[in-house]
């Protein structure tokens, strides 16, 4: 079995949405993809019921019957680091139940796609980070950036982390985020592609209807994003 690790620069960089139309797009290519959101904070609370909607889209998107609480260990109500939130409610933790149920997944898919919260250095519980996380799970890193003023720091920080802490980067997905494309927007790809010894694997334009639209969100997907390079991570 293999699979990679999606991670980003930053929360809300579109991580969730890139990852569920890549399961899609290979589930589109008869391939067994399952998915994993280990730890989602800032879930809806409905009838005293947390609910993942994330690791909920990604399941969707990859057509799997898998219990949510297997692709989710973790679902924290407040939108803050883990470590946080889940002192905050009184959860603690435990890392070997991630990795058990990653594991679980492992078994029942030729190629699993695990979904990261934030970057590389939020914290998942105390002196545990996501990083820690990624190098456990012994995962190739594909990292989902913004297209707008700033990603030139934070993805040559994020890239050069992982290449210090020995975490394989196999590439990186340019995701823009809003209509309006300014000069940084547009010059963006071209710098970082000098910058980087990864290759840009996808330029992901904005769309305001993917989410409602899962048919579109793949089509962009494969239009986009070279899946060929995914596949050599099978």
């Amino acid at each position: 079995m293999r699979g990679i690790f999606v991670t980003g620069t930053d929360t809300g960089v579109g991580k969730t949405i890139i990852a569920g139309g890549i399961a899609g797009a290979l589930r589109d290519r008869g391939i067994d993809v399952g998915v994993m959101k280990p730890v989602e904070s800032g879930c809806m609370v409905v009838e005293g019921r947390k609910i993942p909607s994330d690791a909920l889209f990604l399941k969707v998107m990859a057509g799997i019957n898998d219990p949510i609480e297997l692709i989710n260990s973790y679902s924290l109500e407040k939108p803050l680091a883990p470590s946080v939130t889940a002192e905050r409610e009184g959860i603690e933790i435990d890392t070997d139940k991630i990795l058990s149920d990653y594991k679980k997944l492992k078994k029942r898919h030729k190629f699993l796609i695990v979904e990261g919260v934030g970057g590389l250095m939020v914290p998942i519980k105390k002196g545990f980070f996501v990083s820690d996380l990624i190098r456990l799970m012994k995962l190739p890193i594909l990292v989902v950036i913004r297209a707008n003023l700033g990603t030139i720091n934070h993805t040559l920080l994020t890239v050069n982390h992982a290449n210090h802490l020995k975490i394989s980067v196999f590439g990186v997905i340019i995701n823009h985020l809003s209509k309006d494309d300014g000069l940084a927007e547009k010059t963006n790809p071209g710098v970082l592609k000098e910058l980087l010894n990864i290759p840009i694997i996808g330029d992901f334009p904005y769309s305001p209807l993917i989410i409602e639209k899962k048919g579109l969100l793949i089509d962009l997907i494969k239009k986009n994003i070279d899946i060929s390079l995914i596949l050599k991570q099978l």
